[in-house]
């Protein structure tokens, strides 16, 4: 039975041993004629059967995987020794049937359960190394910053007030306001629960426990996440992308000193100063909600804020605003550093650095606040 007048596939019943004739010219051109009597014979060729293809005039491709699909791509690279084929139809016949064998492979069986194992062990693992990353960025930026230190002439004085410009004095505005409105929020909603009570006069202290203690690093430092962090990334990971950072390195100048400590140190100096401003405005925040709506005087206000609140809560608070922006410093300029040198990759990497900026002060601040209260400050 012929699939086309160039093309034949026959399964001739020699007895005892049947045989399949391959015959004609197995191309392209004869693909849609050959593959329904592919399909129809595929399961009624045996494992011993014969394969001649002493009549196959020509082969490409397209032949070559229907070959396989028939045949199945092992056995029909074991057939080719003694096969009648030209050595140009060998060739072609066992890397169609080497890349079928790689791609045809039945996909594994895999499992719901294990599936989420797998999973969890990957996000781990992903997790550890990235840990580990972070922790070795971290002693790399301290000892460049412990070798420049007493070399006051590697100094860069000028990068750094450039950057505490942008990241400090820029972020003013954005942090005031919206600690204003915290405060004010947080006033409102203690004075509500308070009134139940009796006892609103005590809104006073809670404004100023939240914002001292808590609230005032806090909102600096996320608002700073978000807006800083990123901000390092991108320009640092478009200098990679850019190949300014090699440029750097050919030229004998180090890129951690060039370009990370500048901003760390800016970062450092700039968050305590933020944090201060946030836990002014939130207090006046607080004040304005118990001016209009407690009839608790700004006077009294403040008199009942130096009567009960320890300057150490002050202390307590500013305390964590530098190690909150070494950390966001460090991590907006390893993203950046990460970059492999697409413009999809520098928005990825972006994206990442706010992400672990704000996580890490999240979970910092949580370990803080639970050392604090164990240590009784």
């Amino acid at each position: 039975m012929n699939a086309s007048d160039d093309a034949r596939l026959e399964l001739r019943d020699n007895g005892d041993m049947p045989s399949l004739c391959v015959g004609g010219a197995w191309t392209l051109s004869h693909y849609q004629a050959l593959t329904p009597r592919v399909t129809d014979l595929r399961g009624r060729v045996g494992p011993g059967m014969e394969i001649d293809f002493s009549s196959l005039t020509a082969l490409d491709t397209a032949g070559a995987r229907l070959l396989c699909e028939l045949v199945g791509a092992e056995r029909l690279k074991g057939t080719l020794t003694n096969a009648a084929l030209t050595a140009e139809q060998r060739t072609l016949l066992e890397t169609v049937a080497s890349s079928f064998a790689v791609s045809g492979m039945p996909p594994q069986r895999r499992y719901q359960f294990g599936d989420v194992l797998e999973h969890i062990g990957k996000a781990t693992y992903a997790f550890r190394d990235h840990l580990v990353g972070l922790l070795g960025f971290i002693g790399l930026t301290l000892e460049k910053l412990a070798c420049t230190a007493c070399r006051p002439r590697r100094w860069r004085v000028a990068a750094t007030i450039a950057q505490m410009e942008q990241i400090g004095f820029n972020a003013v505005p954005i942090v005031a306001l919206l600690s204003f409105l915290v405060g004010a929020v947080v006033a409102f909603l203690g004075a509500t629960v308070l009134a139940e009570f009796g006892t609103t006069i005590y809104t006073v202290d809670l404004v100023a426990y939240a914002f001292l203690r808590e609230f005032g690093v806090f909102l600096a430092a996320i608002l700073v996440a978000g807006r800083t962090s990123s901000a390092f990334a991108a320009q640092i990971g478009s200098m990679r992308a850019n190949e300014e950072i090699d440029a750097l390195r050919v030229i004998g100048l180090d890129p951690v000193e060039w370009l990370v400590l500048p901003r760390v140190l800016a970062m450092v100096l700039a968050l305590p100063i933020l944090t201060f401003i946030a836990m002014i405005c939130g207090i006046v925040g607080g004040m304005t909600v118990c001016a209009l709506h407690l009839s608790i005087s700004p006077a009294m206000f403040l008199s009942l804020l130096d009567a009960n609140i320890d300057p150490r809560h002050f202390f307590v608070g500013i305390g964590k605003a530098p190690v909150f922006a070494f950390l966001i410093a460090s991590i907006g300029c390893l993203e950046g550093f990460r970059v492999s040198g697409s413009a999809q990759s520098v928005g990825e990497h972006t994206t990442s650095a706010v992400v672990q900026s704000i996580f890490t002060v999240i979970v910092v601040n949580a370990i803080a606040a639970l050392f604090f209260m164990e240590m009784g400050w």
